[in-house]
């Protein structure tokens, strides 16, 4: 995972983010992006928000167990994401 992990945002640093979508991400909700991360441990995702153009900050990275994102887990990324603001 982290090795994939390590690849998309390599991507993401030579192609520059609006460039990149899915399969690699994906919008949520409001200000929260996700990092899709798929490898044989399983399906593992990656909250971030952008702070300016060029700077991506992870809020959260954890494993899915459900088809759907969590929304325990957007809203954590979200109550993370306000304490950035501050």
């Amino acid at each position: 995972m982290r090795a994939r992990f390590v690849r998309v945002a390599e991507l993401i640093e030579a192609v520059g983010l609006p460039s990149v979508r899915e399969p690699h991400v994906k919008h949520l909700r409001g200000p929260i992006w996700e990092i899709r991360l798929n490898g044989r441990a399983g399906i593992a995702r990656a909250l971030y928000i952008t702070a300016k153009a060029q700077r991506v900050i992870v809020l959260r990275v954890f494993v899915k167990k459900t088809q759907t994102t969590p929304k325990s887990e957007i809203e954590l990324a979200l109550q993370r994401a306000k304490g950035l603001e501050k």
